[in-house]
């Protein structure tokens, strides 16, 4: 039973946190990425997008001297993306579930904390001006901000991480019940088991 709680615990973490992961990071095929935010400044870009784009999936990497960005639900940066003077994608970012950061180099103090900023569905071929800014996050120790656009990025089922963590909650609870079950479940000792003792001879009562 251990063993298909185990089961039940990995693939609720994959279809939950694993396959959302994977079609943000990697599904599609990378654009571009360009530095909107260096040594105090922030600068728009202009990113020429075609139709065949569909949909464009629109990251931002924030690298800071942190372990983690500790934003208190606070907007860390916003973005803004328009083409033709309508706005195509408004977003606020906060990386409060960028658990895992990448690191530069191994040398260098600073970490690289990713937040998914929305998915482009229709573009109309021609220039994207898309804009960075501050939020109303306090002593965030940001410094560079790249933006980072993928092509044909594959959309995320709604439905995956409410299933996924479900799973995992259900194999999470099953294996600390076998666990603890398994431990004292054993059947008692039958003491009619054991050979009586003998009534006449040496050991005899």
């Amino acid at each position: 039973m251990r063993f298909l709680f185990v089961l039940i615990l990995l693939a609720g973490a994959a279809i939950g946190v694993a396959y959302p992961w994977a079609m943000s990071n990697f599904s599609g095929h990378e654009i571009g990425t360009w530095r909107v935010y260096e040594k105090g400044r922030f600068r728009p870009v202009t990113v020429p997008l075609a139709a065949s784009d569909v949909p464009v999936r629109v990251l931002v990497d924030l690298t800071a001297r942190a372990e983690r960005i500790v934003s208190q639900q606070r907007t860390v940066l916003t973005l803004t993306a328009a083409a033709g003077g309508r706005t195509a994608l408004a977003s606020t970012l906060q990386f409060n579930h960028s658990d895992n950061p990448r690191q530069p180099s191994p040398q260098s103090p600073d970490k690289i904390f990713r937040d998914e900023a929305g998915v482009i569905e229709t573009v109309s071929p021609g220039a994207y001006l898309f804009t960075v800014g501050p939020g109303d996050a306090e002593n965030i120790p940001m410094r560079a901000v790249d933006l980072v656009l993928r092509a044909g990025a594959g959309e995320i089922d709604n439905r995956a991480r409410p299933v996924g963590f479900s799973l995992m909650a259900a194999g999470l609870i099953g294996l600390v019940l076998a666990m603890v079950f398994g431990r004292g479940g054993g059947r008692p000792e039958n003491p009619n088991s054991q050979p009586p003792p003998p009534r006449w001879g040496r050991g005899s009562k």
